[in-house]
């Protein structure tokens, strides 16, 4: 007899094969995944990371009338221009921050 682990348990309910053992075993499988998605989490660090970067940026965007690029916004905060471009979407979202764009260039300005 093979050991019986989830996934034997959940290919032998499926098969309608259903004894006592795989009901204790499905049980203890569901149990084991409440559990894990029953706690409520925080935001991770990263994300702590980039609230705290977004306030940076919209200091940094209400000092000047011109707008700024991603690049220019990066240098301000301290971030490359992807993570600056990531953050500033997100404010565009958010309704914050709005796109304004000049030919090739696209600046960034308060809402």
């Amino acid at each position: 007899m093979t050991k019986m682990t989830y996934a034997v348990a959940i290919d032998r309910a499926i098969a309608g094969d259903v004894d006592a053992e795989v009901i204790e075993k499905l049980e203890a499988l569901k149990e084991q995944l409440a559990k894990r998605g029953s706690g409520k989490r925080g935001p991770t660090k990263t994300q702590k990371e980039g609230q705290i970067l977004m306030e940076g940026i919209v200091e940094s965007l209400a000092e000047v009338d011109e707008g700024m690029t991603a690049t220019e916004v990066g240098a301000a905060v301290g971030v490359t221009c992807q993570r600056a471009s990531a953050l500033l979407k997100k404010l565009v979202e958010d309704e914050r921050v709005r796109k304004v764009k000049a030919g090739k260039v696209t600046r960034f300005v308060l809402a």
